[in-house]
């Protein structure tokens, strides 16, 4: 996906979409490492793929997203949230970012995909058991990201476009439900 797009902020996502959402980060960690991740400890990371789901529903919107890439790329060092410690290893890198753009559906996402190695990861303001997924043995970059699109997509149409705020879609439900989309943006 590098350089498809690349300009374009619909396409790229490096432009802040104030609407704000959920997200999938679909990274690529290259060699397997022990990592200390915060309050969870050193945790073992196998070299592989895996979907890191968070919200982005503040007033910067999906500006969050651009902070994981810098964080990723070494250009901002500090590590505040459990994706930061994952992200600030020199052998992760952000292969896309898949987005439910004015939908509250972390969870629901996060539920949909594939356990993660790491237990409480990302989840420890909900009752979910990670939002870390990794992508099954053999299973290609290509199917995973479809599969976490997949998951996006149920999750939006079964929430009734729910928006960022958590209310629920007006009198007009069709008008909700095209208000949230699922698009995917260029990683890095």
């Amino acid at each position: 996906m590098s350089g498809d797009g690349a300009g374009d902020p619909e396409r790229d996502g490096s432009v802040a979409d104030s609407t704000g959402g959920t997200y999938t980060l679909l990274v690529e960690f290259a060699a397997s490492a022990e990592i200390g991740v915060g309050a969870l400890g050193e945790r073992r990371f196998g070299a592989g793929r895996y979907a890191y789901t968070g919200s982005a529903l503040g007033a910067g919107g999906f500006s969050r997203v651009d902070r994981h890439r810098r964080t990723a790329r070494g250009e901002h060092g500090v590590r505040h949230w459990h994706v930061d410690h994952l992200l600030g290893h020199p052998d992760a890198r952000i292969d896309r970012v898949v987005r439910s753009v004015g939908a509250d559906v972390e969870c629901a996402v996060a539920e949909r995909l594939p356990p993660g190695p790491v237990d409480g990861f990302g989840a420890s303001d909900c009752d979910c058991a990670s939002h870390l997924a990794a992508a099954e043995a053999g299973r290609t970059l290509d199917e995973f990201g479809a599969r976490v699109r997949d998951a996006h997509e149920a999750a939006v149409g079964s929430a009734g476009s729910v928006g960022p705020g958590g209310e629920a879609p007006g009198d007009d439900d069709a008008t909700a439900e095209r208000a949230a989309r699922v698009d995917v943006v260029d990683g890095e």
